[in-house]
């Protein structure tokens, strides 16, 4: 009996960073993320994919922060200031805003 080929599996996590190269995805990417109250750690996950996108070594070297403390910054249960936060947004072409809520019709 013959056995058909498969493709290659396609890692998720490695065919999602190479989306994220793109500005407007790595945006609409964040966005989402971030619309998600209730999980913090879901917004600090998106950014750490969004920096292994562009590159954490040039991420490290806009911000001034070492690989390590990036990384740490980034994880799970990474905890950053809000001027490291601006740091890593900036270096990624990205600003943090705040706007108000839509009022229930």
């Amino acid at each position: 009996m013959a056995r058909k080929t498969k493709k290659p599996f396609r890692h998720y996590e490695e065919d999602l960073v190479r989306r994220l190269k793109d500005p407007e995805y790595a945006y609409e990417y964040l966005k989402a993320a971030i619309d998600e109250k209730d999980e913090p750690r879901i917004f600090m996950n998106a950014l750490s994919h969004i920096a292994k996108a562009k590159g954490v070594r040039e991420i490290s070297a806009k911000t001034k922060l070492n690989r390590e403390s990036l990384y740490r910054l980034l994880s799970t249960g990474g905890n950053p200031t809000l001027t490291s936060l601006h740091a890593i947004l900036d270096a990624l072409g990205l600003k943090l805003s705040v706007e108000p809520k839509k009022k229930a019709g």
